[in-house]
């Protein structure tokens, strides 16, 4: 338990249901729906659509999703893979021969959203209210105006440059040129008729018709690639999800595209540092080791993840013992390792998260985003649909698995996680901020299960990211200066982060107890809320 007397914040405890998000009124939309006879589903959906209103830097309707379900919180957890494809047209000689080298930031990182298609049948399969009363929340707040909050203020502000150089994007989001005030209202109404058409007609609402007549022509008239076909064609996949023993838990993802596989592979390199290494999570020897890990590990995701539909992904490979026991036997104590040469992907963004567990105890663990902070920071007009720049996940290098191709989904950061134990789920939990979350994610469960954090303290707890490539490590300032110096000494070259290192929610199942215990991250403005 914390020092009651220093800032912070307790877990939340309920016995009925609970929902934890990364924005108050995200979190309150999902109480109502559970309130109102809506199931875990049903909330995560309403909550993620709020947030695509109010949290518009970090997700939007225009953007993927992910989701693990474990219905009455049993063991059988069900995955669906909501993100979306390159245009069919896209190749990786068409980038060079117009003189790319990498995937640029603007309507040619644009892939076909996959979100709503993933919400419609999402929903279809596991909800109970109607889909108009799960984004009714979502379609008031765009269309009668949201209050902008403190986290998603700092986020406008971020990405001003990139807002205001795109008329539609400024007109939606400025109000007379500027970054709207901290509680501002802003309104959305051409996103609020966006979800209205979604919740009459489904995905058909967003794929056909006018709104998806909208972002094609749009995207057409800034060069893209993308045909009413791409949009028409969009389909996501319930996969097999994979997972790890962790502890006495099995840890759960969605398959690759995904990095699931690189958080479960550096959950079981975390294991096999010695907990004893140092008095806690925050010291010099246990930070180095996961540090080191984590190079080594992101290193192997850049170089074998990509769409398992075009490439050979060796997804048993990265999650043998021996593989993760190589890890942690290769790291010298003493000094940091020099990174690699290959391949570098975009640094970590951000997205939202959210969990939901229900009084029947259905779990979801869903996550929504854009990649960048406004995505590409294009806006389709008439829709106001802001749309993503997962694009940038691919490589243009030929041969490697991950290089764009017509119709391939790209490495995706994105990553909801379940754990189970004795046939039930116990944990439903995931971490924002891109690249960093499976870093994340084992961070958290370290902190949690190796050292005894409680769930709200292994958030809380300062965070560290490498780069797998260039040898800095961003570092919060909360690690104390002497563990900064000892680090250094070593050979990391520690920087300060450009923006406040990712962001989490879980929610804990105590079955013998029939209690919920959640928690949710102060570098965002969200809460948790039971009852």
């Amino acid at each position: 338990m914390r020092d009651l007397e220093l800032p912070g914040r307790s877990p939340v405890h309920a016995p009925n249901a609970m929902a934890s998000t990364s924005h108050p009124l995200s979190t309150q939309a999902a109480i109502r729906i559970l309130m109102a006879g809506g199931n875990a589903m049903d909330a995560a959906i309403a909550a993620c659509a709020v947030q695509c209103v109010v949290e518009p830097g970090s997700t939007g309707i225009g953007g993927d999703n992910f989701c693990l379900y474990a219905p009455q919180g049993g063991a059988e957890i069900i995955a669906f893979n909501g993100s979306g494809k390159a245009p069919k047209a896209a190749n990786a000689a068409w980038y060079r021969e117009r003189g790319y080298t990498e995937i640029p930031r603007d309507v040619h990182a644009v892939t076909v959203p996959g979100a709503v298609d993933a919400w419609c049948r999402l929903h279809a399969d596991h909800g109970k209210l109607p889909l108009a009363e799960v984004l009714a929340p979502a379609i008031g707040y765009a269309r009668d105006g949201f209050p902008i909050s403190s986290r998603v203020h700092r986020d406008f502000a971020a990405e001003f440059d990139l807002i205001s150089a795109e008329q539609s994007t400024a007109d939606a989001y400025l109000i007379d040129g500027a970054v709207p005030a901290i509680g501002a209202r802003l309104a959305l109404p051409e996103l609020a008729a966006t979800l209205q058409k979604i919740a009459e007609n489904g995905r058909d609402g967003f794929y056909a018709g006018d709104v998806a007549d909208d972002m094609v022509s749009y995207l057409q008239s800034k060069g893209g690639l993308h045909t009413a076909e791409d949009f028409a064609a969009v389909k996501g996949d319930y996969v097999t999800p994979i997972s790890a023993e962790y502890r006495d838990m099995t840890v759960w993802e969605c398959p690759p595209n995904g990095q699931g596989v690189i958080a479960l592979l550096l959950m079981k390199a975390m294991s096999r540092i010695r907990a004893d290494l140092g008095k806690g999570p925050i010291t010099a020897d246990r930070i180095h080791y996961e540090i080191e890990a984590c190079r080594m590990a992101y290193r192997a995701r850049n170089l074998y993840l990509a769409d398992p539909a075009f490439a050979d992904v060796p997804v048993e490979a990265l999650l043998s013992d021996a593989y993760a026991q190589s890890i942690v036997d290769a790291i010298d104590p003493a000094r940091a390792g020099d990174p690699p040469k290959d391949i570098a992907l975009p640094k970590h963004k951000d997205t939202v998260y959210i969990t939901v567990v229900d009084s029947d105890r259905n779990a979801c663990s869903f996550i929504n985003t854009l990649f960048y902070g406004f995505g590409s920071g294009l806006t389709a007009p008439k829709s106001g649909v802001l749309l993503q720049n997962r694009g940038m996940g691919f490589t243009l290098e030929d041969g490697h698995p991950n290089v764009i191709e017509g119709g391939k989904r790209p490495l995706h950061t994105i990553i909801p996680g379940m754990a189970t134990k004795d046939g039930k789920a116990v944990l439903s939990f995931g971490v924002m901020g891109g690249h960093y979350q499976a870093m994340g994610q084992a961070q958290f469960m370290s902190r949690h299960f190796d050292y005894g954090l409680d769930i709200q303290e292994s958030m809380d707890a300062p965070r560290f990211m490498p780069d797998p490539f260039n040898g800095e490590v961003e570092m919060e300032a909360t690690v104390p200066d002497a563990i900064q110096q000892d680090l250094r000494a070593r050979g990391h070259r520690l920087v300060k982060p450009r923006a406040p290192v990712g962001g989490s929610q879980a929610i804990e199942i105590d079955w013998q107890r029939n209690l919920l215990t959640a928690g949710s991250d102060p570098r965002k403005d969200g809460c948790a809320i039971g009852y």
